[in-house]
């Protein structure tokens, strides 16, 4: 258990600078996102797509499984039905067809031009194919590129090393938001781009894009306009979530979850059957059968998650674990599971037909991307983020791989395995309220770069702990914050049993939210890591 840190006491007017300080060159606006121009290619790619739209050639769009691949797919393919002009679409399937672009996908292809969104930045293969057949492929992506590419006709991709684009951390809509509006201009259209905001907020939000700069201020205006939106997905997502405000923590932990649960175990083309439903009705059933396929995903995440712990290795710096009955499509969350209880790197690999495929989740300062890279002697494929990525190999290659990327950790700073903490303070108990909220609630939305505000409770008296829940899995604990409180404060402990220690105090950090429930708002409390006495 790690020590109590050490943080200044924080009245409102301090916390409230401290957060206005996260944002030291003030707050983007809408008007401030850059020129699409400003992306390597974009004007090519929008060109040659108006060419295609005018001359009628047949268009294949190619999409990713993941809630930003299926938006970037939902929000291109909503375009298209504005201009009107008929444009084939494919999500691959994990399963069958793999990741992005790959030549199983193109079998399928009768198109003059491909254009990829959140996916083909190494897509050697299928560029190589494309040419072969006469094909004009248009990569957009946002994803890390090796230091060559693939031979297309362009690629859109802020992360390219020449790309003037002076923001690089969008996610794989934006990128295909901004081409759509060059395409939009190319073909002198009335489309207001604006309409596609809460799409792009959602998968900023799901693909843990930093909120900060213009990711802000298209995530603040599109969950707003969320709440009225009239396209059937938000109307079936408002009921669901039943609040008078979404906020970011609402579509990442509660929608993002079941948009993704589609590609993970069956076709992610019902989330996107979701996102482009014409009526209530068909959003209604398609939103029912996510729920569905998220209620399976969390059975079997449980069930690969206790197998997982048992084969670890609490030696190694980077946890490499693999096991052919662990199904494909939650590997990457049992990885983050990982990460959380044993405070390291993991990578998780489901093994079928002597191939080891799978997700690598990070923590701290440590680029889990550059890591393998290191080791892609022995990779068949690999791709991701500094935080998150995927990779597949032979079976045969497994132990040399995790001593190899092993050996290149532990030449590491040990202090970059260190997890964030980002606790800003220490409160008052008599200073959190309605007030307090207000305070948290301007700086919104919360999320990468632009955490929600922890704070640390400092050897609070313990008044009670009850366990909740079906499984009685969570905790209810009461604390008084300071000794001379009347009225304790109520913190919830989810996935986390809890017993009374013996001196019956505790120290810990959590953070404040706004709790709605049956048309009643009240402070909620979230107990998140808990500290050993100073």
């Amino acid at each position: 258990m790690p020590k109590t840190p050490e943080v200044p006491l924080l009245d409102k007017a301090s916390l409230n600078q401290l957060l206005q300080d996260r944002f030291g060159e003030g707050l983007d606006k809408l008007s401030d996102i850059p020129s699409p121009s400003l992306l390597q290619d974009a004007d090519k790619a929008a060109a040659r797509i108006a060419k295609a739209v005018r001359e009628g050639e047949r268009i294949t769009l190619v999409g990713d499984y993941d809630v930003d691949g299926v938006t970037s797919t939902a929000l291109t393919t909503l375009f298209f039905r504005q201009i009107p002009y008929p444009l084939e679409v494919i999500i691959p399937n994990r399963f069958t067809d793999g990741y992005g672009v790959s030549a199983s996908v193109l079998d399928r292809v009768d198109a003059d031009l491909v254009i990829t969104v959140d996916n083909g930045i190494n897509a050697f293969a299928a560029a190589d194919i494309c040419k072969a057949r006469g094909i004009d492929l248009i990569i957009t992506d946002h994803h890390t590129p090796s230091e060559t590419l693939p031979n297309a006709f362009a690629i859109v991709d802020p992360k390219l090393p020449d790309c003037p684009y002076p923001f690089k951390e969008i996610c794989g809509a934006q990128v295909a938001w901004l081409l759509m509006a060059l395409v939009k201009k190319e073909l002198g259209l009335q489309t207001d781009m604006r309409q596609y905001l809460e799409l792009l907020a959602l998968a900023v939000i799901a693909d843990v894009m930093p909120l900060i700069g213009i990711n802000r201020a298209i995530v603040q205006a599109g969950l707003k306009q969320m709440m009225r939106s009239s396209r059937p997905a938000f109307v079936i997502i408002r009921e669901f979530l039943d609040r008078s405000t979404i906020s970011s923590e609402d579509i990442g932990f509660q929608i993002a979850p079941r948009i993704n649960s589609a590609g993970r175990l069956e076709d992610a083309s019902i989330a996107l059957e979701l996102l482009i439903a014409e009526d209530e009705q068909q959003a209604a059933r398609q939103f029912e059968l996510l729920d569905q396929l998220n209620q399976i995903r969390k059975a079997t995440e449980a069930d690969v998650t206790e197998e997982a712990i048992s084969r670890v290795n609490t030696d190694d710096t980077v946890i490499v674990v693999a096991n052919e009955h662990w199904h494909e499509g939650v590997v990457g969350i049992v990885a983050a599971r990982l990460v959380q209880r044993f405070g390291k790197p993991a990578i998780v690999l489901s093994v079928k037909d002597g191939r080891a495929k799978g997700s690598a989740r990070s923590i701290g300062d440590v680029s889990i991307y550059e890591l393998i890279k290191a080791q892609e002697r022995l990779l068949e494929k690999f791709g991701g983020h500094k935080m998150a990525a995927g990779l597949s190999l032979a079976v045969e290659d497994l132990d040399a791989f995790r001593k190899a990327i092993n050996a290149d950790a532990k030449r590491l700073d040990p202090t970059d395995f260190y997890p964030a903490e980002d606790i800003l303070g220490e409160l008052k108990g008599d200073s959190i309220d309605f007030d307090l909220l207000a305070i948290l609630e301007r700086f919104e939305p919360y999320g990468e770069a632009n955490p929600r505000p922890r704070f640390l409770a400092n050897n609070a008296d313990i008044v009670t702990i009850k366990q909740f829940g079906s499984d009685r899995s969570h905790s209810r604990i009461s604390l008084r914050l300071s000794p001379h409180e009347r009225r304790p404060h109520e913190f919830l402990a989810f996935r986390q049993v809890l017993d009374m220690p013996k001196d019956r105090k505790m120290s810990c950090s959590y953070t404040i939210n706004k709790n709605e429930y049956n048309g009643k708002t009240t402070i909620q409390m979230m107990l998140e890591r808990i500290y050993k006495d100073s």
